[in-house]
């Protein structure tokens, strides 16, 4: 395994200026000061894999790579993608018994897990709504997963995990939804293909234009906002709001709530939020 604290390589006040504003141009990420060792420690493997010198000689590799190939594997190693199956249960709960009960009238509906990281949430998305409607309610649902990672979009689209993660799902899910590695791949679990395609995964940048993404009924985007800063996050929220159908839902963090960002949501409950629905329809 990678070492940070020996391997690291020495960041300058001046290139970790250089990373935190094409971070936030880019992708909207708050780097602030006191992560320089962060910083450092996430580039120094890619230096090394490069054969480069030192992160400045890394540094002019990204901004002279006009393919944008180089940017995304900075993205990647900025990124942060901790996520489980189920994370923040509440919001499945309020799926269930709340949501889901208002989107029963509608012949199709769309659901967009916005930074979907290693793909537990949509997944746990996709079980819930199966769990809950069956067959008949999952061939209404369009389920659009996106993440700035490729890396993460990987492993989301391959829908293979650790083994210990069974004991967060409910005991069901295991059999109908997973395959259990054998031989060399003992150890781990699968999603069933013919789960896994039906999820659309997609690499989508939050801070670019979203028109091309479908309104959708909900929007699941949660502990993504708390690496943004506070103008950042409001310029996000107005996305989000205008890929919402009316009626729509959004699903934040929990540490996220939008106090201080000016936004034309209802609030519903904590990390719970609706756009107006039409006169006359709840």
């Amino acid at each position: 395994m990678y070492d940070q604290a020996i391997a690291a390589l020495p960041i300058r006040a001046a290139d970790f200026d250089r990373v935190r504003k094409l971070a936030h141009s880019v992708f909207g990420l708050d780097l602030r000061s006191g992560k320089e060792a962060l910083v450092s420690a996430r580039l120094s493997k890619r230096v090394r894999d490069l054969g480069l010198a030192d992160i400045p000689q890394y540094l002019r590799t990204v901004e002279e790579d006009r393919t944008g190939r180089e940017l995304a594997c900075l993205i990647d190693a900025l990124t942060t993608n901790f996520t489980s199956f189920l994370r923040e249960p509440q919001h499945f709960e309020i799926l269930r018994g709340l949501i889901l009960p208002s989107l029963e009238n509608h012949a199709r509906f769309q659901l967009w897990s916005a930074g979907c990281s290693t793909g537990e949430e949509p997944y746990s998305i996709l079980f819930t709504i199966a769990d809950h409607l069956g067959e008949r309610g999952v061939s209404r649902l369009n389920l659009l997963a996106t993440d700035i990672s490729t890396r993460a979009l990987d492993a989301a689209r391959g829908g293979v995990y650790p083994l210990d993660r069974i004991k967060e799902m409910p005991p069901s899910w295991p059999k109908l939804y997973f395959q259990r590695g054998r031989g060399a791949q003992e150890g781990l679990i699968r999603v069933r293909p013919e789960w896994r395609q039906r999820i659309a995964f997609d690499r989508i940048n939050l801070m670019e234009d979203l028109s091309r993404v479908p309104k959708s009924h909900v929007i699941f985007c949660r502990n993504v906002m708390i690496y943004f800063d506070k103008a950042t996050q409001e310029q996000l929220i107005r996305r989000f709001t205008d890929r919402l159908e009316p009626g729509g839902w959004l699903l934040i963090g929990h540490s996220e709530g939008l106090m201080g960002v000016r936004h034309d949501l209802e609030f519903v409950r904590p990390a719970v939020y609706r756009k107006p629905p039409l006169r006359g329809e709840r």
